[in-house]
């Protein structure tokens, strides 16, 4: 499922664990409570996309954009951030990310 594009798609819920989502489109797709467990992000644009409380442990997120996006109650263990652009988004305890965030979530506080 490389390169498909699910922007705006409601996944919510939806089992893709272990799915190949490199350079995925899913921009502000509803990805809530999915389970994304060993996914391939690498490169995927999932800007302003819902991904509270989906289960992304073991996910690649390398080099993915995720500006804005909700992460907001996700398990997030040991998820690969290289490079990923994390400005805007919401982290998992509901700060917010500020801009230059790539890699990890940095925050004002």
């Amino acid at each position: 499922m490389s390169e498909v594009d699910f922007a705006g798609a409601d996944l919510s819920g939806a089992n893709l664990s272990g799915a190949d989502l490199y350079r995925a489109n899913l921009a502000g797709a509803d990805l809530s409570g999915a389970d994304l467990r060993d996914a391939l992000l690498s490169r995927a644009s999932l800007a302003g996309a819902n991904l509270s409380n989906a289960n992304m442990v073991e996910a690649g997120l390398r080099h993915a954009n995720l500006t804005g996006a909700n992460l907001t109650d996700a398990n997030i263990s040991q998820v690969e951030w290289t490079g990923t652009d994390l400005s805007g988004a919401i982290w998992v305890d509901g700060t917010v990310c500020d801009d230059g965030s790539i890699g990890r979530c940095i925050t004002a506080d």
